[in-house]
Formats: C-alpha cells, sequence, structure tokens
C-alpha cells in the first residue's frame, strides 16, 4: 500500500497549529513580566502558526482511514524533530543561544523530557523563556500526539496508529474502548496531578512561577529548573521529599494512576511490576543510604535517607533534577547510578528507559533458563500478574533489551571516536537514551553539555528522540523495507 503523504502533512500541520497555542502562553508569561523575550516569543508563535496552516492546507483533503503503522510512526517521529526545529526558535531569535545546534539540542532534551541544558546560565534568561523550557517538557511528558488524540477525534483511523507508536508502553484497551477517550482521560490525571503538585510547591519556600515550572517538569519527569543550582538552591528538604514522590509517580504507570483516583487502589497493590518498582526504589534508597554514611558523605542518618531518596528518586525516573554532586561519591555509586538510569521506572509512565516490566520479563526467563538445566524436559512459562506472558511478548521484549544495549555500545563508540572521555561517553550514552539528563564525569549533574562536540550534540538529539519513542518507532524508518512496503 502507498504511504499516505497527505495525512502524515496534515497531521504536521494539525500539531504546529496546536503547538502555538502552548508557545501563546509563554508568550503571555513573558508580556506579564515585561521581558525582553516578548518578541522572539510572538514571531516563533506566528512563525509556527503559518507553518501549520500552510502544512494543514496541503494535506487538506486526506483519507485519514487509510493509515496504518507506517504513518503512524513516520508522523510521530517528523512531529518531534519537526516541533523541536520550531521550538527552539525563540532561543535562536533572541539570542539566548547563539548557535542552531544548541538551540535544537536545548528544545530536544526538552521535549524528549531528557533534561540535559548547554545553558551556563540558566537564572540570566527571562521568565517567558524559561516559561517556555519547562512547558515543552510538559508537554513532551505525556506526549504531542497523545494530546492531539485527545482533542481532535476526527483523526478517524490513523489516530491509534499514532497514539500507538508515541506511547508503546500504554495498556489502553484495559479501561476505555476508544482511543480518544484513553487520550482525555489521561492529560485529565496529569493536568490534575500537575496543579496538586503546584499547590504543594507553592505552599513550600517556592513562589507560584517557580512552583508551576517545576511541577511542570517533575511530574514529567524532565528536571529543568529555573535556577542554576536547580532543586538545591531552595535547600528544603519539604520540597526534595515532595518533589522525590512526584518524580516516583510520574514513574508509575498513569493508567494505575487513574484507577486509583477512580478508587480503585488495589490495582496498583496488585500490579506486579509496582511492586517490583517498588521494592527496586526501596532498596536502592537503602544501599545508597548506606554508602553515604559509609563514605563520610553524609554524618547523620537523616540526612543520608534525604541525599539517597532524591537522587535514587531523580535517577529511576528519569528527571535529571540536583540537590547534589554525587560524581565525588565514587565508582560504587556510578555503577548505582547507571543500573538506575538503565532500568526506571514502569511502563506507561512518563520516564524513560527499559522499564521495569520489562526488566521483570527477562530476570524470570532467566531464572527459567537456569531451572531448566536440572529439568530440561519442563515446561516453564514466564507469568507476570499470575498470568501466562505468551512467547511472542517474551521475544520482543529480549529483542528490546538487546537493541538497547546495542544502541548504547554503538553510541559511547560514536561519543568516544568524536572525543568525549570514557566516563562521559557511557554516562550520555545511557542518559540519552533513557532520557535521563545528567550524566558522568565531566556531564555530571552539577555541569552541562556546553562543552559536548557539535557531531555530538546532534547525535545525542538523535539518541534522545529515539529513546523517548521506545527505539523502534525511530529505528524502523531507517529499514530499507520499510519503504517498500
Amino acid at each position: 500500500m502507498l504511504l499516505n503523504v497527505r495525512f502524515i502533512i496534515k497531521m504536521l500541520g494539525m500539531m504546529c497549529i496546536l503547538e502555538t497555542v502552548f508557545m501563546s502562553l509563554a508568550t503571555v508569561v513573558a508580556f506579564l513580566y515585561k521581558g525582553n523575550d516578548f518578541y522572539p516569543l510572538l514571531i516563533s508563535s506566528g512563525i509556527i502558526f503559518l507553518t501549520g496552516v500552510l502544512l494543514y492546507v496541503v494535506g487538506f483533503r486526506a483519507n485519514e482511514y487509510m493509515t496504518g503503522r507506517r504513518e503512524g510512526m513516520l508522523t510521530v517521529t517528523l512531529t518531534w524533530t519537526l516541533l523541536s526545529f520550531l521550538g527552539m526558535l525563540p532561543f535562536y531569535l533572541g539570542g539566548y543561544v547563539d548557535n542552531i545546534t544548541d538551540a535544537f539540542f536545548e528544545t530536544m532534551s526538552g521535549f524528549t523530557t531528557t533534561g540535559s541544558t548547554i545553558l551556563t546560565d540558566i537564572e540570566a534568561l527571562p521568565k517567558g523563556i524559561l516559561f517556555w523550557r519547562s512547558l515543552t517538557q510538559w508537554q513532551g511528558g505525556m506526549g504531542m500526539i497523545v494530546f492531539t488524540v485527545a482533542l481532535m477525534p476526527i483523526l478517524g483511523g490513523g489516530a491509534i496508529q499514532m497514539f500507538d507508536a508515541e506511547t508503546p508502553g500504554i495498556t489502553h484497551e484495559r479501561f476505555r474502548p476508544r482511543i480518544t477517550q484513553v487520550a482525555k482521560r489521561l492529560w485529565g490525571v496529569y493536568l490534575f496531578l500537575t496543579f496538586v503538585l503546584v499547590l504543594l510547591l507553592w505552599i513550600g519556600p517556592m513562589d507560584l512561577y517557580d512552583a508551576v515550572n517545576h511541577a511542570m517538569t517533575a511530574i514529567s519527569t524532565g528536571g529543568y529548573s529555573t535556577k542554576n543550582a536547580s532543586i538545591a538552591y531552595w535547600d528544603s528538604a519539604y520540597i526534595e521529599y515532595v518533589i522525590s514522590l512526584f518524580m516516583l509517580i510520574g514513574a508509575t504507570n498513569i493508567t494505575l494512576i487513574y484507577f486509583c483516583l477512580n478508587g480503585n487502589v488495589k490495582k496498583l497493590c496488585r500490579d506486579e511490576e509496582f511492586r517490583w518498582f517498588f521494592w527496586f526504589v526501596w532498596i536502592m534508597i537503602g544501599i545508597t543510604t548506606a554508602w553515604v554514611l559509609y563514605t563520610g558523605f553524609a554524618t547523620d542518618f537523616s540526612s543520608a535517607f534525604r541525599k539517597a531518596t532524591f537522587q535514587v528518586s531523580t535517577l529511576v525516573s528519569t528527571c535529571g533534577f540536583a540537590t547534589e554532586n554525587y560524581i565525588p561519591w565514587g565508582p560504587f555509586f556510578w555503577s548505582i547510578a547507571l543500573i538506575l538510569m538503565f532500568i526506571c521506572g514502569c511502563a506507561g509512565s512518563t520516564c524513560g528507559g527499559l522499564k521495569m516490566g520489562r526488566f521483570a520479563i527477562l530476570s524470570k526467563s532467566l531464572f527459567n533458563a537456569f531451572k531448566k538445566q536440572t529439568h530440561p524436559h519442563a515446561i516453564i512459562p514466564v507469568r507476570m500478574d499470575t498470568h501466562i506472558v505468551s512467547g511472542d511478548v517474551v521475544l520482543r521484549v529480549l529483542a528490546f533489551a538487546f537493541a538497547y544495549v546495542v544502541l548504547i555500545v554503538i553510541s559511547c563508540l560514536v561519543l568516544m571516536l568524536d572525543g568525549l572521555g570514557f566516563e562521559e561517553s557511557i554516562g550520555a550514552a545511557v542518559s540519552a537514551i533513557s532520557n535521563v539528563g545528567p550524566g558522568l564525569g565531566k556531564l555530571g549533574p552539577v555541569d552541562n553539555f556546553s562543552e559536548v562536540p557539535v557531531v555530538s550534540k546532534w547525535f545525542l538529539s538523535f539518541l534522545m528522540m529515539t529513546g523517548r519513542l521506545e527505539i523502534f518507532t525511530v529505528l524502523t524508518l531507517l529499514v530499507p523495507g520499510f519503504w517498500k512496503q
């Protein structure tokens, strides 16, 4: 079947038109705070809107029902790429970032909720630009396509293809038959959690502006801050514990949170992936607390527990907020950090990484392989939530894990070839693919990516998008057979 190019163009146009609404909010913030970013944001909004109208007119007569997985994957990938190029305009036109490479890297890092930054003085930026920066992460957390599907039921047959391509981990069939209903309810939960977090942060030492910005970047597990020192700026145990809680909520399957808010808490407690995630986090917090006390980076248990809780939460949720420079904690904690960055949270959450559900299936498959050594004729299925996991699902998990590891290895080689050090290459590769933000070595939590070579920045931008769309959505486009169907 021929590729439905008109549908793809029409969708890109619709996404640009909707993006104008979000950038207009940042323009209003710039106007209210009387910053010099008002005109760059206003001009950028106009460019995005005109681009959207042009694309929509070209694809106006598209048949939405003549679409398949190819159109879904291509539309999603092009949407994230195009909006990152257009979303960088305020940074570049306003002169806040002096080159296209850095502006694109910053914007892609925002939309993919990675949180890596090239900015060396965040507090020098005007309020509207900082708000736009946070807003990119808030959109990317739930997904720009999901937002469109929620508002635009006219997408017809193409809706589910794009929804699945952008959110491959969300099991939407479990609670609503129509994909638009699912998208609306997920965004409703997302809005509610953001609003609650704004109130909780505002009650604390944050003002309303900072509370809104950090609520958006915490629940989306993005990690952009309005302060150079990130969360450490406030030096508040209250702020750290509240944000830690919501980062972990952001790393939980949002479908389960939907059921919880509707009174079905048992569904969350009975979910095996969540139980694995819950105990994994507490074990890592316990190990980190003991290590921080042992190495003398904390003098008492409460201080060690506070540091450990925040660091584990920000890494496992792929949020990337900073309160401590964990690089001096030594190679042992670097290993813990890489494990957290590699596995991450639950499927259907706003975080990246391998996901805890896949890790559980891989662990059980390995355990079953050992059993088969002593009982070669036994049939030992993998079970999740008391249900047998089909062999096809297990194979797909193994394929994803293999692709994930191979991509990290290849990425490390590419980054080292471009001049990055060994520690920096490993940290940056895992961080970009898992959408975490901080890395290791000179790319740690208190540093930034401004000194990374130009080629590596473009390559890391590609990795961030590939990781956010769970690898196969993007990499499939590079397979020749994709274009021959």
